[in-house]
């Protein structure tokens, strides 16, 4: 269950605490869709490894409440804001697919954040150089072209998908999502139970109140982010993998070659896909993180 507070402009967010209570904080920020409910495997190398993992459910999805016309940049504030609720410096960061842009964000503005893991994350719409949309799925690429037109046309796209996203099992997610599921994350989600339920779980709670989060997020990704890269000092992993048609292996290329260099550390995996990217890798990735951030 997750607990609330308000933040400093007076809106709900909903966040909640799991792997190892009292451990190094490490901030794991959802994808696109999404909310707090993260996944099994993470939770447990986490409790394992003595690190205490804070999630929420960022503006618009679930409990939290909207915030209108917010940019990715925007999100440092309200997880400054959670951290401090906390009592919790210095922590790690991490973000997957939506989550990543958010997670890069906090690199560059968090006070206190030591390193951040960045698993299949968008990069920038305005990238040069970039077809944001080469490599995409069909859903994908008709929902960017919606949001590209503005709110009401990306809310007509959203609010339909809603209900089927809500409602599905795992194998509704691979029917729902198909046009973007690679054959490997199809398998990743139909034949690993947990990966199927724990998604599942997090559309569950994200759409339990409306589509917003969803919303917003894409018209904040077919904008300027709010900050520059230049900005970055934490050191960052980096995962993406080739068969990737919801984040395309492009978008991995493009940040390997246009985040800071000086403690960058890539990983572009051939053969996985944007969920099966994370499945036994779980381990490896805290290591990393804490690997440069524990003394």
């Amino acid at each position: 269950m997750a607990q609330q507070f308000q933040l400093p402009d007076g809106r709900n967010l909903d966040y909640q605490i799991s792997g190892a209570k009292d451990g190094f904080p490490f901030v794991f920020i959802h994808g696109t869709p999404g909310a707090y409910p993260t996944l099994s495997g993470l939770k447990a190398v986490c409790e394992k490894k003595n690190v205490k993992l804070i999630t929420f459910s960022r503006a618009g999805y679930g409990g939290s409440t909207r915030h209108r016309g917010r940019r990715v940049v925007d999100g440092v504030a309200d997880t400054k804001a959670l951290l401090e609720h906390l009592g919790v410096q210095p922590c790690i960061v991490g973000g997957w697919s939506g989550g990543g842009p958010h997670a890069l964000a906090c690199a560059a503005r968090l006070p206190g954040c030591l390193a951040v893991l960045c698993v299949a994350g968008a990069a920038p719409f305005d990238g040069e150089g970039l077809d944001f949309l080469a490599g995409q799925g069909e859903d994908n690429v008709e929902e960017f072209r919606a949001a590209m037109k503005g709110e009401e046309e990306i809310q007509k796209f959203c609010e339909a998908a809603r209900p089927g996203l809500q409602q599905a099992d795992a194998a509704g997610i691979v029917e729902e999502m198909s046009s973007i599921l690679p054959e490997v994350d199809k398998r990743a989600l139909t034949e690993n139970k947990t990966m199927g339920d724990d998604i599942a779980a997090s559309f569950r709670e994200a759409f339990k109140v409306s589509a917003d989060g969803w919303i917003d997020d894409d018209l904040e990704f077919v904008q300027s982010w709010g900050f520059d890269f230049s900005e970055i000092k934490s050191p960052v992993f980096l995962y993406q993998g080739s068969e990737d048609k919801m984040v395309p292996f492009a978008h991995g290329q493009w940040l390997a070659s246009h985040l800071p260099r000086e403690g960058l550390t890539e990983h572009l995996l051939d053969g996985e896909g944007h969920i099966s990217i994370f499945i036994g890798r779980e381990e490896a990735m805290v290591d990393e993180l804490l690997g440069v951030a524990r003394p």
